[in-house]
């Protein structure tokens, strides 16, 4: 294979100290992730010990706060982090991802004592989180999911299933929506379920396409029962935490999209500086000069894109349209690179023997995720032309 190391993202960053940050990141990257990363996805086996590695480095938490445990870094910053994860292994960018997802509902609905309570074990405690909103039935449109919670005295009791999973029956604890009240999208409120409660288990991970490495599964809540102290934010204001949790999380989406492209590209540079076709590299060739090219542009746009988004989050302005926008080119972006770093490398790029065609597996399932691509488009136009006629 080539032997070629490729060039470093030339990161625009606002401190020394997320410079420092991102060189932490590369060497846990090259010495912790990206040597097994090949291996351990067609083994379909979770990382768990990197997961350890990254808490015990203050990476899990990195966009929230310092009292509670948080790295209190810019989201400018923690989303170029998992730019250079999901590079290294996407299992582990998606799954700081999802992870930061789960704690958001805390972190930013939570009371003080809630925080007190369960914030640091979760942003640096080695926990990990999962997200619990998607159902068999509802997947784009979550308003009508039918999980219910059922208030006894001070407890509630859930009983329902949530579908499509990231950290299906390893996390520490899950972030669920269910049903409270009235149908539609103001009977929703939140709940922070420990991973061990009785009545809450898993099915069989999912048999997927890529991003086998990570567990995707049913989680069924068989009469889960919890305190009221767990219940986040209002009563009913459930469905509103969810769809704020996601704008923030479809910019993780991005980020680990144009991670997978930057590692597609890299390969595909690397390869073609070394394979030799009628006498010269084909690099050489202009027709693959040119896709080249068109591939370092189409990354570096869907990196300006979701730093701007991220940029208006850190300001405190609003950016779900922008980060409809970032998620939807960078994972289009994703999937349009890895299919040419395929055919860059021909034959090659067909076998196992190289990660090309590993990236294009994993980069299908970012157009899916977190809203698929279609759902983003509906979200952008709904910006600019106001909602649909009913």
């Amino acid at each position: 294979m080539p032997d070629r190391a490729p060039q470093q993202v030339d990161r625009q960053l606002p401190t020394d100290e997320a410079r420092d940050l991102i060189s932490l990141v590369r060497d846990i990257a090259q010495r912790e992730i990206t040597p097994s990363a090949a291996e351990e996805e067609d083994a379909g086996r979770f990382p768990r010990e990197v997961f350890t590695l990254l808490s015990d480095a203050g990476l899990l938490g990195l966009p929230y706060d310092a009292e509670f445990g948080g790295g209190e870094q810019p989201y400018e910053v923690y989303l170029q982090v998992l730019e250079e994860l999901a590079a290294a292994r996407l299992t582990v960018g998606l799954g700081v991802s999802v992870h930061t997802l789960a704690s958001y509902a805390l972190a930013t609905y939570g009371t003080k004592e809630q925080q007190t309570e369960h914030l640091p074990a979760m942003l640096g405690g080695g926990l990990l989180g999962a997200y619990c909103l998607s159902e068999p039935a509802s997947g784009s449109d979550a308003a009508s999911l039918r999980t219910k919670a059922v208030r006894d005295g001070d407890d509630w009791v859930i009983t329902g299933t949530k579908a499509w999973i990231t950290h299906g029956g390893i996390a520490d604890f899950c972030t669920v929506m269910a049903r409270t009240g009235e149908d539609g999208p103001r009977g929703i409120t939140a709940f922070l379920v420990p991973g061990d409660a009785e009545g809450l288990s898993a099915a069989v991970p999912e048999k997927k396409m890529g991003l086998k490495g990570s567990p995707t599964a049913q989680v069924h809540l068989d009469g889960v029962r919890v305190p009221d102290a767990r219940r986040i934010g209002e009563e009913g204001q459930g469905f509103a935490i969810a769809l704020s949790a996601l704008e923030s999380g479809r910019l993780g989406i991005a980020a680990c999209a144009i991670g997978v492209a930057q590692a597609a590209l890299d390969e595909a540079v690397s390869y073609a500086a070394e394979r030799r076709q009628f006498g010269k590299p084909i690099a050489d060739f202009q027709g693959l000069r040119f896709m080249l090219a068109d591939m370092a542009t189409q990354i570096e746009a869907g990196r300006a894109l979701y730093l701007t988004a991220a940029r208006l989050r850190d300001a405190g302005r609003p950016f779900a349209k922008q980060a409809a926008m970032a998620k939807l080119h960078c994972t289009d972006t994703a999937m349009r690179v890895t299919t040419d770093a395929v055919q860059i490398l021909g034959g090659y790029g067909y076998t196992a023997d190289f990660p090309a065609e590993r990236y294009m597996r994993e980069a299908k399932v970012l157009q899916i995720v977190e809203g698929t691509n279609q759902i983003q488009r509906m979200v952008i136009a709904r910006h600019l032309a106001g909602p649909e006629e009913r």
